[in-house]
C-alpha cells in the first residue's frame, strides 16, 4: 500500500484534486469525513465525466451525465465521488485484494486501520509491483516459511527453483495428501507466478513399496529367492539317491530314500 494518503474533504473543489492528482502522480483520492473515516472516492474519471459535459458546438455526442454544481457554481468532492468504498484491512492477502478490485470494477482500494479510518492506499500498479520480487526471495521464503510451515514436510528433501517467478518443486513428501497443501502454500506467495508439481510422496520411508531387507534381497544364498529354492530341490534330490533328471529315482518322484534304480511305483 501507498501511506500516508493524500485524502480530501467532502467540500474540496474541482480543481484543487485536479491538483493533487497531477502533484503526487495519482489517478484517485478518498473522500473522508471529520473522522478520516472513508465517504467515497473520486477518480480520473469522475473528473473527466465533468470535462465530458461541457459544451461543445463541433461534437454530436450528446453530453453524458456529470455532476452537478451547486448553487454557487462549484463542483465539490462530494458531488463527484462515487460509492460505496470497497475497503481492505492491512491484513488482506495480495490474491484477495485483485480479486475485491476485479469483483466491484475498481481500480484502488482504501486501507482502513482498526477504528477504520483510511490510512492507506493500494492500486492496481502496487498489486503488479509485488511480481518485481528477485527469484531469490521469493525461493528464501518458501524453503524457510512455506515448507517450514507443513507438519511432516522436510525443506531438504524438497527442491525449489524459481526463475522470472517460476517455481518449479521437486523431491519427496511424506504423505500424498501434502502435495497440493504445499503447491496452495507456494501459490499465495507474493511474486509467484506459476507452480509445477514435480513432487512425489514416499509413503514407504525410502525403501519403496518392496522389502529392502537382507532376507528378501534375492540372492542365491537367501532362501526366499528362486535360486536358493532351486538349489534346495537339487540337494534334496542329490540326498536322496535321486538323479532327478530322468525321472526314475527317488526324492523328487516318490519322496523316499530308495537307490538309484529302485523301479517307480506301478499305479
Amino acid at each position: 500500500m501507498t501511506s500516508p494518503v493524500v485524502r480530501v474533504m467532502p467540500e474540496t473543489g474541482f480543481r484543487e484534486i485536479v491538483a493533487l492528482l497531477a502533484e503526487y502522480d495519482i489517478t484517485g483520492v478518498p473522500v473522508v469525513d471529520d473522522d478520516g473515516r472513508p465517504l467515497g472516492i473520486v477518480s480520473e474519471a469522475d473528473l473527466l465525466l465533468t470535462l465530458a459535459a461541457q459544451e461543445d458546438q463541433g461534437s454530436l455526442m450528446p453530453p453524458p451525465g456529470a455532476a452537478r454544481p451547486g448553487p454557487d457554481g462549484s463542483v465539490t468532492a462530494a458531488d463527484l465521488m462515487s460509492g460505496p468504498v470497497i475497503c481492505i484491512t492491512p491484513s488482506t492477502s495480495v490474491v484477495a485484494a485483485a480479486r475485491l478490485m476485479g469483483r466491484h470494477g475498481v481500480k484502488r482500494l482504501p486501507v482502513l486501520d482498526v477504528d477504520g479510518r483510511v490510512f492507506g492506499m493500494v492500486s492496481r500498479g502496487d498489486l503488479l509491483r509485488v511480481f518485481l520480487r528477485e527469484d531469490r526471495v521469493i525461493r528464501r521464503e518458501i524453503v524457510e516459511e512455506v515448507l517450514g510451515r507443513v507438519e511432516g514436510v522436510s525443506p531438504a528433501l524438497v527442491g525449489v527453483e524459481v526463475d522470472q517467478g517460476r517455481v518449479v518443486l521437486s523431491g519427496t513428501v511424506p504423505e500424498p495428501h501434502l502435495v497440493p497443501i504445499v503447491l496452495n502454500l507456494c501459490r499465495s506467495v507474493d511474486g509467484v507466478v506459476s507452480v509445477t508439481d514435480r513432487l512425489s510422496a514416499d509413503t514407504f520411508g525410502g525403501l519403496g513399496p518392496e522389502d529392502d531387507s537382507p532376507d528378501s534381497s534375492g540372492s542365491p544364498d537367501s532362501p526366499g529367492s528362486p535360486e536358493g529354492a532351486g538349489g534346495g530341490a537339487e540337494g534334496s534330490g542329490g540326498g536322496t539317491g535321486g538323479r532327478g533328471a530322468d525321472g526314475r529315482a527317488g526324492g523328487a518322484r516318490n519322496g523316499s530314500a530308495r537307490g538309484s534304480d529302485a523301479p517307480a511305483p506301478v499305479r
